[in-house]
């Protein structure tokens, strides 16, 4: 899990101080009172399949460099989650897909990624020309019987679902 602190209060630059508050240790200013909250990191996660075969990438960069894994990649603060899929794909594997459903939503806290939720899409295949690219090294198409273990538990499970028929 990727560790969250804070040092400094975002008001006021005083250290902050560790104490209980709302039920948890946080870190708290003595100067200002001011309590930091840690938010979630959100990535999504796109299923895409052409035929009997899923598209998965290669990974170029940690966490998890050289493993396979779905098409994923963080939210910005104000983007649409849909829209994140779909930039994330085009900028992996260069498709352009479409979203067509909500597949799952995972809590990650202890998947080895930074992601703390995970937002999973089926999506469709609309153009574009396949190519590795980004935080990709390789990009495949894979059959049920050829598929590569995986990086990440949204991975993972989709793979597992589609295996047994989902």
């Amino acid at each position: 899990m990727i560790e969250r602190k804070a040092n400094f209060c975002p008001l006021c630059g005083t250290a902050l101080e560790q104490r209980e508050r709302y039920g948890k240790v946080r870190p708290v200013c003595p100067n200002c009172n001011h309590t930091v909250f840690f938010d979630p990191k959100v990535a999504v996660v796109a299923f895409i399949l052409n035929g009997d075969k899923v598209l998965l990438v290669k990974r170029a960069v940690d966490p998890m460099k050289g493993a396979w894994a779905f098409p994923a990649g963080f939210m910005e603060y104000d983007e649409d989650p849909r829209e994140t899929a779909r930039r994330e794909v085009l900028e992996e594997t260069g498709l352009e897909v479409q979203i067509d459903r909500l597949i799952d939503v995972f809590h990650t806290p202890d998947d080895g990624g930074a992601a703390n939720i995970v937002i999973a899409y089926g999506a469709t295949v609309v153009g574009g020309t396949l190519l590795a690219a980004d935080d990709a090294e390789v990009v495949e198409w894979f059959s049920k019987e050829n598929l590569p273990e995986l990086a990440f538990m949204p991975s993972q499970q989709l793979a597992a679902r589609w295996v047994a028929g989902f």
